[in-house]
């Protein structure tokens, strides 16, 4: 009876991994293998991990969030320069990226690579401290530490002054802080807070706002890697320093940032805020740098963050340059970077030496005989956890910001990115990957064909489990 029942629960779980949409062949192998295999563990496993579940009521709210919000390009001033003004080789970047969101691509937009951890919470508190209007923050991780407090106090000062400060923190993410006094401390000082995707019954845990957004007054905005925290990062000290980019934009970019702030915050704490996105555009001296905001995640397009990295892949002719510490690609994402490789393009990734997810860096580097064969120089980081997402290609474009090349940042997070066309700041991108390079050893295909063969059924073991994790 039990066995009876046993196999048609699972027969049924089959079948719905089968029948469920946007999933990808592999990932539909694995699940069915896990189900299969493991009595109740894996029955139990596909129920909280094996579907991209918010649950209905934040689907909901999410879904009316968006629709309720003035369309992107409805403020005046705000339309783009036309897509044929950009040269042809990068009109295709940017078109894909308006499929995603709706953004246009911008001009007249400034754009500063701040030096580190420390200089990047320095200017963001003298960005607030200097604010008039409204501050608005977003982080997956914020800790009271040092740095973290440091922007804590001065939304403080901010609220005191009169400025509507809006903070969101990820509910799990951010525990430490959202626990502590200094989250009250924030509140009773005028601080608006939320707690981004806090637990529900029916929604996946592992499932996160991963974005890390700062908007100030319509006009600042920051994008990059770097959570709201020391770069001795208390929490995984044994990894630090964390090293990460973010940069300081200043233009039209901050609206498409704060489209992306208010889609979350009106989510999850229902307040109306759509007219700050009809507001005139704040002036912009000069014609500027074009920027594109990409925000992605489990409410955007099924494979739209991967489909954003195949893209530049493909695109590159010269040379393509990426950090990531997360690296568990689809088959397309590996097979655009070795065709990159095999086309003569200079191709280069640089992963941290030490990953602080074991499981992540034994599935990373099962995949470096096949890229290392293909001719894509690999190398690893030592000074640190290298945290920095970057993509330059070509000297010319530059993608940065939250999202890794692993599966969590394709499927599960919700992510916040930048793509620009400027040469200087590219150029500013790249000289910081080469100092990333310098502390940095280069990864043989003859290591890798001398690992034993333990090491390699390891690797590749957890690999097989990249659709499932």
């Amino acid at each position: 009876m039990y066995l009876l029942l046993h196999l048609l629960i699972v027969s049924g779980l089959v079948i719905r991994i089968i029948l469920r949409p946007h999933r990808e062949p592999a990932s539909r192998i694995a699940w069915i293998a896990v189900v299969s295999a493991v009595p109740v563990l894996g029955l139990v496993a596909y129920v909280l991990l094996g579907e991209v579940r918010l649950g209905p009521r934040r689907v909901e709210r999410l879904r009316r969030a968006v629709a309720a919000l003035p369309p992107p390009g409805a403020a005046p001033g705000s339309v783009a320069p036309a897509l044929p003004d950009l040269p042809e080789r990068v009109q295709s970047l940017f078109t894909l990226g308006r499929s995603i969101n709706g953004f246009e691509p911008q001009g007249g937009n400034r754009a500063e690579l701040l030096a580190g951890s420390d200089e990047a919470i320095a200017a963001l508190v003298a960005d607030i401290d200097a604010a008039r209007d409204h501050v608005h923050l977003l982080f997956y991780i914020w800790l009271p530490d040092n740095n973290g407090l440091k922007v804590a106090e001065a939304l403080k000062r901010a609220a005191a002054r009169g400025v509507a400060c809006r903070a969101m923190a990820d509910a799990i993410g951010s525990k430490l802080l959202i626990r502590s006094a200094h989250w009250r401390a924030m509140e009773q000082a005028g601080v608006r807070l939320a707690r981004a995707l806090p637990r529900g019954l029916l929604s996946r845990i592992d499932l996160r706002n991963h974005r890390k957004i700062a908007v100030i007054d319509d006009r600042v905005a920051y994008c990059g890697s770097q959570n709201c925290a020391d770069a001795a990062f208390a929490v995984k000290a044994k990894y630090a320093p964390w090293v990460d980019v973010m940069v300081r934009f200043e233009g039209p970019v901050a609206r498409q940032k704060q489209h992306l702030f208010l889609s979350d915050w009106t989510a999850h704490v229902g307040e109306d805020l759509g007219a700050l996105l009809l507001r005139p555009l704040p002036a912009t001296g000069g014609d500027g740098i074009v920027v594109q905001a990409i925000g992605t995640g489990p409410m955007t397009r099924a494979l739209a963050m991967p489909e954003v990295f195949e893209t530049l892949i493909y695109a590159a002719r010269r040379e393509l340059t990426i950090t990531t510490p997360y690296y568990v690609p689809n088959e397309t994402l590996q097979t655009a970077l070795c065709n990159c490789a095999r086309r003569g393009v200079a191709t280069t990734i640089v992963f941290p030496a030490r990953n602080d997810s074991w499981i992540v860096g034994a599935a990373s580097r099962s995949y470096y005989a096949d890229l290392l064969a293909a001719g894509v120089r690999i190398f690893e980081y030592a000074g640190g956890l290298l945290h920095a997402k970057t993509l330059t290609l070509d000297g010319e474009v530059t993608l940065l910001g939250s999202a890794n090349l692993d599966r969590r940042s394709f499927d599960l997070n919700f992510e916040n990115n930048a793509l620009v066309w400027d040469a200087a700041l590219t150029q500013a991108v790249r000289a910081r990957q080469e100092s990333y390079l310098a502390r940095s050893r280069a990864v043989t295909a003859v290591e890798v064909a001398a690992w034993p063969w333990t090491r390699r059924l390891w690797n590749n073991a957890v690999a097989m489990l990249g659709p499932v994790i």
